[in-house]
């Protein structure tokens, strides 16, 4: 999955001027941010496909589950730990792919908590 970004998003990540090695690796760099950020809209997207409906979507009322809340997750990563946020849903039989319950590595390998699913399907 290949994908280029535009060198607008690009500006809009770097902003604010000259950046030190820090900025982009460093403990609070835009590295892990933008790998928590990313993974959680993962988790999100999952959600929604499990659901069937967008967040705040009218169609959930009264479908019998519905998003209930985040749990804070700590995850080891090659750039050291991050706290993620993963969405739960009412009934409890949301099962996240990307990072599965249990898991508390992520090395953006398939293993067995990543095997051959995808995210192909959906649209954050």
């Amino acid at each position: 999955m290949a994908t280029d970004f535009s060198p607008e998003i690009l500006d809009q990540l770097l902003a604010g001027g000259s950046l030190k090695p820090e900025d982009l690796a460093g403990e609070d760099g835009l590295f892990r941010r933008l790998k928590k950020a990313l993974l959680e809209r993962a988790l999100g997207a999952e959600l929604t496909h499990h659901l069937g409906y967008e967040k705040g979507d009218p169609a959930g009322r009264g479908s019998g589950n519905s998003r209930n809340g985040t749990s804070s997750k700590a995850l080891l990563t090659d750039d050291g730990e991050i706290e993620i946020e993963v969405p739960r849903d009412r009934a409890g039989t949301f099962e996240p792919v990307i990072v599965a319950k249990g898991q508390t590595r992520f090395d953006g390998r398939a293993g067995p908590a990543n095997s051959d699913s995808s995210l192909s399907g959906f649209s954050a």
